[in-house]
């Protein structure tokens, strides 16, 4: 396939996919085939003194001896990584972020090159910022083709992207996975739920409240209200708020036409529920694109 992405390059290249908690590495094959995959609890969080060339030598460096093209993406980009690598504003393509890349000194005398984040502006002018999203996004760009597409992928930030023509043209970042962790388990809420199973019926209930008139804050509230009255079983609660957030961000979002979701296989079925139930088609693809997206990238550099 060519079109706006170009042809398949015969590159093998090495690929970091470095986050807060965790740091996967791919070692990818001329035509981005994955050869091998390693994976340790050693995100940017974890790094003693800092010490991220020698991290990378402790992962890969029988790897690193063969000088392919390594390319690192996600958190060790940040302020808190290895070295910041600036945002690509929006209309972003794979050659901008590419272009954009940084290079730093790999164990052995190799070079590494750092992939930036993205960042979009609203029509107010609000910025909104991602950083190793944009990989998994290139990843699939191939799959999407050349036309418009919406793509959603839920996780702790869920992040809503427009993408046209192999183009990043806007995004919405929402609070939802951070903020169902925060009232699910350190809040007045969580004093009131019990373990219970993760119902389906519950969740549907929680997205059906996300449509009545109130706004989300007396939403939350009356979860609690729900449960010291008896209509709502406390061990059914999580369930319920998770509908409710995934409710509310649905209805905020408005997505019209198909929304291709991007992430792990729990999430994307609970999105995908929750889009049918609002009358939203929607196609799931696998999380592990980041591999792909690390690979094109490696492919524009240098």
């Amino acid at each position: 396939m060519t079109g706006f992405l170009g042809e398949v390059c015969d590159k093998a290249m090495i690929g970091f996919d470095w986050g807060t908690s965790t740091l996967r590495v791919y070692r990818l094959g001329p035509q981005g085939g994955l050869i091998e995959r390693r994976e340790a609890p050693l995100g940017i969080s974890k790094i003693a003194g800092g010490d991220f060339a020698g991290a990378c030598g402790d992962i890969a460096g029988d790897w690193l001896a063969l000088h392919e093209t390594v390319v690192l993406a996600g958190m060790i980009g940040s302020r808190q990584g290895w070295r910041e690598a600036p945002y690509v504003a929006c209309p972003a393509d794979v050659a901008a972020i590419a272009a954009a890349c940084i290079p730093v000194d790999l164990p052995g005398g190799g070079r590494g090159h750092i992939v930036p984040g993205v960042m979009s502006r609203d029509a107010g002018g609000v910025p909104d910022v991602m950083r190793g999203e944009e990989t998994q996004i290139v990843g699939l760009l191939r799959t999407l083709g050349d036309g418009p597409a919406s793509l959603c992928l839920p996780g702790t930030h869920s992040k809503w992207v427009s993408i046209d023509r192999g183009r990043i043209t806007g995004f919405r970042t929402y609070f939802t996975g951070e903020m169902f962790d925060l009232i699910g388990n350190h809040s007045m809420l969580a004093r009131v739920f019990t373990d219970g199973p993760d119902a389906e019926n519950a969740f549907d209930a929680g997205m059906r409240r996300a449509a009545a008139p109130g706004g989300l804050l007396h939403h939350v509230f009356g979860i609690r209200a729900a449960i010291l009255a008896g209509d709502l079983p406390a061990g059914a609660g999580r369930a319920f708020l998770s509908g409710l957030l995934v409710g509310h961000e649905i209805a905020a979002e408005a997505p019209s036409g198909t929304v291709h979701l991007l992430g792990g296989a729990a999430l994307a079925k609970r999105y995908s529920r929750a889009l049918a139930r609002a009358g939203i088609d929607c196609i799931a693809h696998g999380e592990d694109v980041t591999a792909r997206g690390l690979w094109e990238i490696g492919c524009r550099i240098g």
